[in-house]
């Protein structure tokens, strides 16, 4: 098995006899072989599959002796190429946003020809739609056999190798608990990119691309050597992807990207293979906003930017630089024993920008210091600055102040960026510390993993796959002064930290007591400074039957999870607690998997998968306020997960489809938050307002659901297709909630949050389309989708879902309180159902030994305005404070909204030689 253009071999075709539950796969010399008793004699077809290419259909005799067939060639499929080129393109805008839920979507793109995956990582994407509601963090992303899941989140972060496409088309994918030879996985999935020198086909290639999506300009160029003398290959691609601006206002897009792999075949039975891969890449973040800021700008409107100088300056800036390094050893042990050994090192930052506004100046009075000063809020959508906030009480609207912030928000609205240098200035003149300055939290981690992969054929139709694994991490969290504003320094304490019975409020307000008052200048630490430490030792073991009509598996894996935070300042609200190491971590889980296929004839398969593992909780959601001490979350445990899903596959030369049903639960997850809150009761003095942790502790979830997926060959060029998902994705208990913060100096226990049956807000949790294809045999084609979307939901606030809701802040029960009122404010929003229409088309050209051709994608066609997603704000904590705010026109403290993309477009033009 070869590619027509290249004649490279193709390894991992499926090779099918039509109508037969007979099935295998080639190897990485293209060859394949049934060695079976019940092969079907006489006239029959064989059916070759793979990602990238047409189907091939070749006729043969089958008689009783054995049977060598020629060179079989593959034509590359440039519909689906192209249209993976663009799904990437399209997901991208999705990538490593803050919150981070969404990528997983992007290891769909080219790791399966399942026609319910395609249309979830192209059509449902856009809308934040999670493949069974599952995020990435339950799912694991690999390269080279390397896991590359952030040990911080769980979940994989694709900018550290965006803008690679070219060199990432070989994908190995395993849905949900379905067996996988590299890893144990995750509910899911397992997706493996293969990024091996002698994986890519003898050529090259150029593209450029051009949107209005996340960013305006790439340009990509890839070179792959093929074999050379003395058995070496390499590869090496380049691209950059540009946009002083994309979709949404002030969001600047830069990155970069670049990759080598070189491989050196030693002997018939060893190889090596190098591959590196660095894509510094700096994006322009975008706001949530209230109803009340769609209103007056639409939904393009960002509050995290401004002009300075006449050019877009975007406050909020994410910029990622962490190369990776990988050496990757393949041993032939024997002819039917192979071991992959791996080592890999990532290193760098991740960098989060933002305004720093407390700035303020100490005095001495009285012979006690005093800090005075202190910035106004520089956001220009802060809910002081909007309309709404000067008409809060019926009995006192101020309506021209209201007119005049109307006006003002709608004229500019924007960050005003000479102010701020302005002010720095002022104090400044005057001998003072600057003001406002941008602060950076950064992230600089090294990771260092180690394993070694054996796959073993113990018999025709059984294989052994097992894989030891290490991983150690050493991460250094600060904050550190990125941008002065003008001014000459920046006084490093907490304003709004207040003291504590053994500390006075001048103490609590250090960052770190060991250098007080500390003035500090561009580039310098502050705030916080601590390292999180983390080791991971893993063993996994899967055996695989394959027989003629049925499949099986069983799998199970073990591993040590060890966590430590190292503070390297002394928080003058946690002087006790903050410096030095904290207790040391520790979790051993495990876990359990199995699962098979019936092939009842070659049309139709059932298959049944089922999994039992316990999970480490990830570092993040280890302490419960890791910047400023080394408390680990009360009664911390592992998560536990169960899942299991039952399909129906249908296939023949006409109708393709997969209908499952699942079933999973997430038990004992933990989850920390950070917001401001008022109205909260038992804090033990006056004043009720307060920057807080939420720790939501015992957390259960239950995702249940059904997928359907269909494509039907009408004719030789029209393809109808159709995708289905209905889920459910609920809390299925009622966790714990209690709350720490620098403003009281004991955690407060809330108990019981009342969650239990509100949805789990990420997306769509339904969602459905019908689509055709139109290939002529000119080689041009099209094709459009129309795609429904429902049950989406905002983000409830689990504070308000507590005791503290109906607790007065003087710690006694509110008297007024109306049952049924609260009910009302405490139902879960659910988003309006919308409908989106997309095409797709494009053409390629041969000529001679170069193939272009270009494509081009239209997502909402009809600009339909929908909500992507959205979440409570939890300022309002209890009955009388969250009624005073229903109750208004216009809520200060409404949810916050994201909101899906009007009419883009994505241009693509490449050349192949």
């Amino acid at each position: 098995m070869a590619d027509s253009y290249t004649l490279e071999a193709l390894n991992l075709i499926n090779v099918l006899i039509e109508g037969t539950f007979l099935e295998t796969e080639t190897d990485a010399a293209g060859h394949f072989i049934f060695n079976s008793e019940e092969l079907p004699l006489g006239n029959q077809v064989l059916v070759f599959t793979k990602s990238g290419y047409e189907i091939q259909r070749i006729p043969i005799v089958i008689e009783n002796a054995p049977k060598n067939l020629d060179l079989i060639l593959l034509i590359p499929n440039f519909t689906e190429e192209q249209r993976q080129i663009s799904t990437i393109s399209l997901s991208d805008n999705e990538l490593n946003e803050e919150e981070g839920s969404y990528d997983n979507l992007a290891g769909l793109l080219q790791a399966s020809r399942d026609v319910f995956l395609n249309a979830a990582a192209f059509d449902f994407s856009a809308t934040f739609f999670r493949p069974r509601g599952f995020d990435s963090e339950q799912g694991k992303l690999l390269i080279n056999g390397i896991e590359m899941n952030k040990i911080f989140n769980g979940r994989p972060q694709w900018s550290n190798w965006g803008g690679l496409n070219d060199v990432q088309r070989s994908q190995i994918f395993s849905m949900g608990s379905s067996p996988s030879e590299v890893s144990f996985g995750g509910p899911a999935g397992t997706t493996n990119i293969i990024m091996r020198a002698s994986e890519y086909g003898e050529g090259g290639r150029i593209s450029y691309a051009a949107s209005n999506r996340s960013y305006t300009g790439r340009i990509m160029g890839t070179y792959n050597s093929g074999e050379l003398p003395k058995n070496w290959w390499y590869s090496v691609s380049v691209s950059r992807r540009f946009a002083e601006e994309g979709y949404t206002d002030g969001t600047v897009y830069d990155a970069n990207s670049i990759f080598l792999a070189v491989e050196k075949r030693l002997n018939s039975n060893h190889a090596l293979n190098f591959t590196a891969f660095y894509t510094p890449n700096l994006r322009g973040k975008s706001s949530a906003n209230t109803e009340e800021v769609f209103e007056l700008k639409g939904r393009r409107y960002n509050s995290f930017w401004g002009y300075q100088n006449g050019k877009i300056r975007n406050s909020r800036i994410r910029e990622i630089k962490e190369p990776v390094f990988m050496l990757n050893h393949f041993w032939q042990v024997s002819e039917k024993v192979q071991l992959n050994n791996n080592l890999s090192y990532q290193f760098g930052s991740v960098g989060n920008s933002r305004i720093d506004f407390g700035g303020t100046n100490l005095a001495v009075l009285n012979g006690q210091e005093s800090y005075i000063g202190g910035g106004a809020n520089p956001d220009p959508a802060y809910y002081q600055k909007l309309p709404g906030y000067f008409l809060r009480f019926d009995d006192n609207a101020n309506y021209e102040s209201a007119y005049r912030a109307r006006e003002d928000f709608i004229e500019n609205g924007q960050i005003d960026w000479p102010a701020l240098y302005a002010a720095n200035l002022g104090s400044a003149a005057t001998g003072g510390n600057a003001i406002y300055v941008i602060a950076e939290d950064r992230n600089d981690d090294q990771t260092l993993t180690a394993n070694s992969i054996l796959t073993a054929r113990l018999r025709e139709n059984i294989e052994l796959n097992a894989k030891a694994s290490y991983t150690s991490l050493k991460s250094e969290n600060y904050a550190a002064v990125k941008d002065l504003l003008g001014g000459t320094g920046y006084l490093d304490i907490d304003f709004f930290a207040e003291g504590t019975s053994a500390f006075s409020e001048a103490d609590a307000a250090q960052s770190d007591l060991q250098n007080r008052n500390n003035i500090v200048e561009e580039g310098d630490r502050f705030k916080y400074n601590y390292d999180l430490n983390a080791e991971i030792a893993e063993a996994f073991a899967q055996i695989q039957f394959k027989f003629n009509r049925a499949d099986f598996f069983i799998a199970s894996n073990i591993s040590q999870t060890a966590y430590q935070r190292n503070g390297l300042f002394q928080n003058g609200t946690y002087p006790e607690n903050s410096l030095d190491k904290s207790e040391a971590l520790n979790f051993t889980n495990f876990g359990f998997k199995a699962g098979g296929t019936y092939k009842f004839s070659g049309k139709h398969l059932f298959s049944l998968n089922s999994a039992y593992f316990t999970k480490a909780p990830n570092l993040r959601n280890s302490f419960s306020n890791s910047r400023q001490n080394n408390e680990v979350v009360e009664g911390l445990e592992s998560e536990q997960l169960q899942f299991a899903d039952l399909s129906y596959r249908f296939r023949s030369p006409k109708l393709n489809l997969r209908l499952t049903g699942y079933y999973a639960e997430i038990l004992d997850a933990t989850e920390i938050s950070f917001y401001y809150a008022d109205g909260l009761s038992g804090l033990g003095r006056t004043g009720t307002t307060a920057f807080v942790q939420e720790v939501l502790t015992g957390i259960d979830k239950q995702h249940l659901g059904v997928e359907f997926g269909a494509e039907s060959q009408l004719t030789s060029t029209i393809k109808l297709k159709t995708a289905a998902a209905v889920g459910q994705y609920i809390y299925s208990n009622n966790p714990n909630l209690y709350l720490t913060s620098s403003s009281f100096q004991d955690a407060v226990d809330y108990g019981e949050s009342y969650l239990k049956n509100y949805r789990i807000a990420g997306g769509p949790q339904r969602a459905a389309q019908i689509g055709f294809e139109y290939r002529d045999p000119d080689y041009w084609w099209f094709g459009t989708t129309v795609n429904f979307f429902s049950h989406g939901f905002a983000d409830v606030s689990p504070l308000s879902r507590t005791a503290n809701f109906r607790t007065d802040s003087d710690g006694l029960a509110i008297l007024n309180y109306d049952e049924q009122l609260a009910r009302q404010m405490l139902k879960q929003e659910q988003f309006d159902d919308y409908m989106l229409v997309n095409a797709i088309g494009g053409k390629s050209w041969r000529i001679k030994d170069y193939y272009l051709g270009f494509f081009c994608s239209l997502n909402n066609i009809f600009d339909v305005l929908y909500k992507t997603g959205g979440f409570e704000q939890s300022r309002n904590a209890n009955f009388l404070s969250l009624k005073e705010d229903y109750e208004r026109d216009q809520p200060l403290f409404g949810s916050r909204y994201w909101y899906g993309n009007g009419s883009t477009y994505y241009m693509n033009f490449y050349i192949r030689f």
